[in-house]
């Protein structure tokens, strides 16, 4: 069902908090009439209807077509406009029984509430002028976000920093587009056209674009993390060092060979970056074809990883079929790991990293060698804008490419008419960065990531 094919003043209602047993759990409606609905289910000191603005009610919630008990609450009542959807709220704090909340549910699907669908109380927020696109994505990505880089940038984007940054950008464009039109409209009055243009205007808002288009490489690590892989023979010890990285027995360690038949997967945090972690099967000739099948995975995984950690047996040492494999792998991406420094038997080569996944030795130096290759030391928020948004980037890249083409055609002399066509198109595109100009089917695939509740 499309967003926009229902009434966005019914009201709506949905668990706010993950579904699952916890001391409190929040139910949130909003919509048009919300507050008298829920008085009758309300038993207070005093009706809900009569409650003022931004206050919370203790009582106890009923079912108000049996008279049966279903739960102590409190209460917060919200009334439009000053109020996160821009309509009247009420946010039902209840015990967090599942028994309790499914009650609560279906009573309130009985007095005339539907079920929300994902994100459609932060859509509403939107259709209500509360906030704009770029905070409505903002909201999103808080709730997602794993680690507190991530946070910071979407609390920045929530603050507003895109939008006033998209909105400096768009008020240049739309001068420049006045003043052509103004020559258009006027061409006995027109003088000089490049001076009159002023086209430091639009130097000006290309080189904010672009200098925003740059920050999505940075914004989508710390959104999205890096995938690293452990890799290499069977034994070397990249069981013992995932455990290391988890500090804890996540992976099977035996000296038997080829105990790793499937890839192992845990997210951690390395330089406040997130990490997606593989403990893969042990490269070497298989003799089944369930590690067959594993080894397979294990080449597929490393295929698609940012950063690969090749581990050797300082005991058994460097091989012909691991130099083989390991100069198969992009160089950029790859670290050499000399494993069992404390009881190897022989030196490693240069270019490796000396460890122990059982002592820990040489631990420090591995996380500060990914954290360099992941460049997460580089990583300042502080103040500057960063987009981790897809749907940002291509527009931001969008309004680059047409301010560009505006761009060359005043060097080159090209009608006014024809120039207003780019100029007129980079400004409906940041327009839809916003939110300004944005069709419902955008609007459908963008909330419907969000959450229910949310």
């Amino acid at each position: 069902m499309k967003y926009y094919e229902y009434d966005s003043d019914d009201k709506i209602a949905a668990l706010a908090t993950p579904w699952g047993e916890s001391a409190i759990a929040v139910i949130r409606t909003t919509g048009q009439g919300c507050i008298e609905a829920l008085s009758a289910a309300f038993c207070g000191r005093k009706s809900l209807s009569k409650a003022g603005p931004n206050s919370m009610s203790y009582g106890t919630l009923k079912d108000p077509k049996t008279g049966k008990k279903i739960d102590e609450i409190i209460a917060g009542v919200f009334k439009q406009p000053r109020s996160y959807t821009g309509q009247d709220m009420v946010e039902i704090f209840c015990h967090g029984s599942m028994a309790g909340i499914a009650e609560i549910l279906k009573m309130l699907r009985s007095i005339g509430f539907r079920d929300a669908k994902p994100g459609e109380f932060t859509l509403r927020a939107f259709l209500n002028n509360k906030m704009d696109l770029t905070r409505a994505e903002a909201v999103n990505e808080i709730v997602k976000s794993k680690s507190v880089k991530g946070m910071d940038i979407a609390l920045q984007k929530l603050s507003g920093a895109l939008f006033n940054r998209i909105d400096f950008v768009k008020n240049q464009v739309a001068e420049t587009l006045a003043e052509i039109e103004l020559q258009l409209d006027y061409p006995e009055d027109e003088a000089d056209p490049e001076a009159s243009l002023n086209i430091k205007k639009i130097e000006k808002s290309l080189a904010m674009l672009k200098e925003l288009s740059a920050t999505y490489k940075v914004g989508k690590v710390i959104r999205d993390g890096v995938s690293v892989v452990l890799a290499g023979k069977t034994n070397a010890g990249k069981s013992s060092l995932f455990n290391l990285f988890n500090k804890t027995e996540r992976s099977i360690v035996s000296e038997s060979h080829g105990t790793t038949r499937d890839y192992i997967e845990a997210f951690l945090l390395i330089g406040n970056i997130p990490v997606k972690l593989y403990d893969t099967a042990g490269l070497r000739d298989f003799d089944n074809s369930v590690e067959e099948i594993g080894i397979k995975k294990s080449i597929e995984i490393m295929e698609k990883s940012d950063i690969i950690l090749y581990l050797v047996d300082g005991n058994a040492g460097l091989d012909n079929d691991d130099v083989s494999r390991m100069n198969l792998i992009d160089a950029n991406k790859l670290i050499k790991i000399w494993n069992k420094a404390d009881i190897a038997l022989k030196n490693s080569p240069d270019d490796f990293i000396n460890i122990s996944a059982i002592t820990g030795e040489g631990f420090k130096e591995l996380e500060a060698e990914i954290e360099k290759r992941i460049g997460a030391e580089k990583i300042e928020i502080d103040d500057a804008v960063i987009i981790d948004s897809e749907r940002q980037k291509n527009l931001i890249d969008e309004a680059v490419k047409s301010l560009s083409s505006s761009l060359v055609s005043i060097n080159e002399n090209i009608p006014l008419d024809l120039i207003a066509v780019d100029i007129k198109e980079a400004l409906d595109i940041l327009g839809e960065i916003t939110g300004e100009v944005t069709s419902s089917d955008i609007l459908e695939i963008m909330f419907s990531k969000f959450c229910v509740g949310k």
